[in-house]
């Protein structure tokens, strides 16, 4: 994969994470990673804090993209995929389950 691409990939992630991370806060579930809690608090609003991580969470993505820290950024992007399909799978069942035919 190229660097942009695995760049690009990485952003996404960030976006679905940040997206339901919001539905959790949304259906009143405690964010569960305390750096994010934290900011959220320190922030005062939690789309806010949400933001300020994700927005560092790009930074240190565009660091691994331009010196060339593929690997890092691989690993990274399979961690959050891991997250997201964690947290779609929660906020299902959460929702009363998949629907049965």
């Amino acid at each position: 994969m190229s660097p942009a691409r695995a760049f690009l990939v990485y952003a996404y992630l960030q976006a679905l994470d940040l997206l339901t991370t919001l539905a959790f806060l949304m259906a009143n579930v405690q964010e569960a990673n305390p750096l994010v809690r934290q900011t959220i608090a320190w922030t005062g609003h939690p789309l806010a804090g949400l933001i300020v991580v994700k927005l560092a969470a790009l930074g240190l993505g565009i660091v691994c993209w331009r010196t060339g820290r593929l690997r890092l950024l691989a690993r990274a992007n399979v961690f959050f995929a891991v997250v997201v399909a964690w947290n779609l799978l929660c906020l299902l069942l959460g929702l009363g389950g998949v629907p049965r035919p």
